[in-house]
């Protein structure tokens, strides 16, 4: 149950279900989901190693503010590890990777909600890393996205419109159909890119959600 926890605790703060600086109760958490205390106080802790909340001591447990630097550290990861994993999907994939791929761009499409587009989103970084022989890697990048996953949640509302990033994702899927490694790696890099834009103007639109220095 603690991991199931950790994972329902997680998309709350990355979805601001769970606002920036709330206080966590373990004893409110434990009979919200009837566990007891264990697998809450577990759950925290994985939380507190991924940076999404702080445990004061003789203070309490809180959802942490979004550090920009620690963002920026994940998006620096994550490209790193995406444009490898991108390159090899365009040498590897066949009619029916790629039509995966195309089954996860209709979901973006038809999703009515920022969850939904997220998770559609997600689904179609997944298929590349696997397309290209590399789950491990999804893994690395699936444990450090949380940062960049509270920002780009935010920036679904008005700042990057999901027909935007649609086009980006269609243009990485279009690389890898054709077998360019080049421009499926240019492509995942513009895409990489748009948080660079996003995370002042987000900072500016909601600073209570945001830790200043």
């Amino acid at each position: 149950m603690g991991a199931q926890l950790h994972q329902l605790l997680r998309e709350a703060i990355v979805q601001t279900t769970l606002k920036p600086g709330t206080a966590l109760s373990e004893t409110d958490i434990a009979t919200r989901y009837q566990v007891s205390r264990q697998p809450v106080r577990e759950a925290f802790i994985r939380l507190a190693q991924e940076d999404l909340v702080e445990i004061r001591p003789q203070r309490g447990t809180f959802v942490r503010r979004i550090v920009a630097a620690n963002v920026l550290d994940a998006r620096f990861v994550r490209e790193a590890v995406e444009v490898a994993v991108a390159r090899e999907a365009a040498m590897n994939a066949d009619a029916a990777a790629i039509a995966r791929l195309h089954v996860t761009l209709k979901a973006q499409a038809a999703a009515h909600d920022n969850p939904g587009f997220l998770s559609a989103d997600e689904a179609m970084h997944r298929e590349i890393a696997l397309i290209a022989g590399r789950e491990s890697a999804w893994r690395i990048v699936d444990q450090v996205k949380a940062q960049m996953d509270r920002v780009r949640y935010l920036s679904y509302v008005d700042v990057s419109p999901i027909d935007q990033l649609l086009s980006q994702h269609r243009a990485i899927v279009d690389a890898i159909a054709a077998h360019d490694a080049d421009a499926a790696e240019m492509a995942v890099r513009i895409h990489m890119a748009e948080i660079l834009q996003q995370l002042p103007e987000l900072a500016r639109r909601y600073p209570e959600m945001f830790e200043t220095s």
